[in-house]
């Protein structure tokens, strides 16, 4: 396992008007954060939630990371590498 990420550089979508997570819409659930892939913009929600739409999310595309969303924060998730990116600011 990585200890520190190694696709930072990889982030092209860095920002998004979506405050709710498409798939749980679609299906009519709920969910608790949510997360913005940084590769192709998808906005799932986070693994606290029931679905876990954002690592789905991951496992379906390998994109590899995906930002909090969520107000006032600004960190970024490795999925790839199982790490905490960074922060980006957007």
């Amino acid at each position: 396992m990585a200890t520190t990420c190694t696709h930072l550089g990889e982030a092209r979508i860095l920002n998004t008007d979506k405050d709710y997570c498409e798939e749980c819409v679609k299906s009519g659930s709920r969910w608790v954060h949510l997360r913005l892939c940084l590769s192709c913009g998808h906005v799932g929600c986070c693994d606290s939630s029931p679905n876990r739409h954002a690592s789905r999310h991951f496992h379906e595309t390998t994109h590899p990371l995906a930002r909090s969303i969520e107000p006032g924060e600004r960190w970024v998730w490795c999925y790839a590498d199982d790490v905490m990116a960074g922060e980006i600011t957007p």
